[in-house]
């Protein structure tokens, strides 16, 4: 049995209860800090507009079509705001991406367990592994950032887990197995729905090849008739839900060509758009965060196979690993988040290496490498849990510099952390009490320091200035269709909380005489831009302005209402 820090935690409720901890910490507390930034003022506003009245089918950003994201997560936020009547509250539009960024440990924990249910290590404390790896994965750096963010890849990287971890399930079960199969089928359907071939290709087919190839994963076992039908049944009905919605756009005959040139843009932007080098995604070791250490440990093949495999299947899951590394790396288009993929086998192959760290230093307190590793990662967390009050005091941002109470709670909590951590390397270092402490301050790091990120975004705005959110408040706009002549960036779209369109032209590209009183945001000179023609036939009075930043810098709009005379 284990002992350490854990060691109570061998009841099934309480490690639950543990895992549901952490997930709190690393999506919930302190969700709506963070400034909404543009890939969720896109998503917010095409759900606002879904909630408001809108196509639940054929959504819409800021009045056009919206055809280049599949409307799962959409439908999912939208849901909220009907619910909650707060289409404008960040929290709550978070609080789909953060359920599924809870969902995906609790898949990946099924996942592990079955990964995990035959192999030696398991006698010795039965899902212990699987469920380290879910207090891994949930505490990671990357899973904090991506998962308490308003962006679909959460939902299908989400449900592309739970297609794995029912897979699993499925394959080995004695009987039964069609539910299962059919289950995983379900979710590989909604994983299309949330983000396309994405998660397919960069999930799904390197897992498939890695534990589908004999030589990989030798316990495979056979491919029975059964397991084959149960293949088939999860493909066909992946594909049934997946292209539901694609296929409807194609048969609607005032759609499909915007669809398909949708379709075009987004093939090409995956060569021409965020377009960085082969190598960009080598460092995803360190998104790790507080396990980066050993992230980097458990690479080492020679080091961690003999260690980490009695109790994960190791070659198996760096094969995963590195195939989905090498197709996220083919593709020119790459940002952080979509190295999401990579965390699942990452996080199974952690788990293995830190099993190893407690059997053996619990047998041999003393036993090189081990104990030198894991005094590294000690010290690494010490000089860290050290130099952040130190930062806090550097930056001195408004409510959390010296003299404040979220500086002095840092102080206590991290300078603590350190001295305990720090007293450790004195003695026998314990692997269950280093993850302990290392749990213990992603935790305060939430807590007290998101909420910091957020002044520190804010330090050079100028104080005093109008924003579009004001326009929400002049009742002479309220009742009135908006409409801009210039592009208005979509943040702005999304702090106004409406929708402006570009004005209505004609085929030849003339705007079109409104024929009731309409608001136009713009910011240049309206009345060199109305045609000769009707330009004494309207009224043009300013009712209020804005400016596009947190700076006047960034840009000054004015609001007009035309009317007809």
């Amino acid at each position: 049995m284990s002992t350490g820090l854990f060691a109570d935690f061998e009841s099934p409720r309480l490690r639950v209860a543990l895992v549901a901890l952490v997930c709190a910490f690393s999506f919930f507390v302190n969700l709506g800090q963070a400034e909404v930034n543009l890939m969720e003022a896109r998503n917010f506003v095409a759900a606002r507009e879904m909630a408001a009245g809108g196509s639940w089918i054929i959504p819409t950003m800021n009045g056009a079509l919206r055809l280049a994201k599949p409307p799962l997560p959409t439908w999912a936020v939208a849901g909220v705001i009907k619910l909650t009547h707060q289409p404008a509250n960040p929290a709550l539009l978070r609080l789909p991406a953060a359920i599924m960024s809870t969902l995906l440990v609790f898949f990946f924990w099924g996942l592990l367990r079955e990964l995990t249910r035959q192999l030696p290590g398991e006698t010795e404390a039965p899902g212990r592994t699987a469920w380290l790896g879910a207090l891994v994965l949930a505490s990671s750096l990357l899973m904090i950032t991506v998962g308490r963010e308003g962006h679909w890849d959460i939902f299908a990287n989400s449900l592309m887990v739970g297609t794995l971890w029912a897979l699993a399930r499925a394959w080995n079960a004695a009987k039964g197995s069609g539910g299962w199969f059919a289950l995983s089928g379900l979710l590989l359907g909604g994983a299309i729905l949330s983000k396309g071939p994405v998660t397919p290709y960069a999930m799904l087919l390197p897992f498939l090849v890695a534990f589908g190839v004999p030589r990989l994963h030798p316990e495979r076992g056979p491919l029975t008739s059964a397991r084959k039908r149960g293949l088939l049944l999860l493909a066909a009905l992946g594909l049934l839900v997946g292209l539901a919605w694609p296929t409807y756009l194609a048969v609607q005959d005032m759609v499909a060509p915007a669809a398909l040139a949708v379709a075009r843009l987004e093939a090409t932007s995956w060569v021409e758009r965020h377009s960085r080098p082969f190598w960009d995604y080598w460092n995803f070791a360190v998104f790790a965060g507080i396990w980066a250490p050993v992230a980097l440990a458990v690479l080492a093949v020679r080091f961690a196979r003999p260690r980490a495999g009695r109790y994960v299947p190791y070659t198996t899951a760096l094969a995963w690993l590195l195939l989905s590394l090498l197709l996220l790396s083919l593709v020119p288009e790459k940002k952080e988040r979509y190295m999401l993929p990579l965390m699942p086998p990452l996080a199974i192959l952690m788990a293995g290496l830190l099993r190893h760290f407690e059997t053996v230093l619990r047998q041999n307190p003393t036993q090189q490498p081990e104990t030198r590793l894991l005094r590294i990662w000690a010290g690494l967390l010490t000089l860290l849990f050290a130099l952040v009050p130190v930062a806090m005091a550097v930056a001195n941002l408004p409510g959390f510099g010296i003299g404040s109470l979220p500086f002095g709670c840092a102080l206590v909590l991290f300078w603590g952390l350190a001295v305990v951590l720090g007293r450790t390397l004195r003695q026998v270092v314990r692997p269950v009490f280093v993850m302990g402490v290392a749990l213990t301050a992603m935790a305060v790091l939430v807590s007290l320091i998101l909420p910091a990120h957020a002044v520190w975004s804010e330090r050079k705005a100028e104080p005093g200035l109008r924003r579009s959110d004001a326009l929400q408040h002049n009742p002479a706009l309220a009742r009135l269709p908006w409409y801009t002549l210039e592009e208005l960036h979509i943040k702005e779209v999304w702090r106004a909380g409406r929708a402006a369109p570009s004005w209505p032209r004609s085929a030849d590209s003339v705007l079109l005489r409104p024929t009731r009183p309409i608001a136009v945001l713009t910011g240049s000179k309206i009345a060199r831009q109305l045609p000769a023609t009707w330009r004494n036939q309207v009224r043009l009075h300013v009712v209020d302005s804005f400016y596009l930043d947190r700076n006047r810098d960034g840009g000054f709009w004015r609001v007009f209402i035309v009317e007809p005379k």
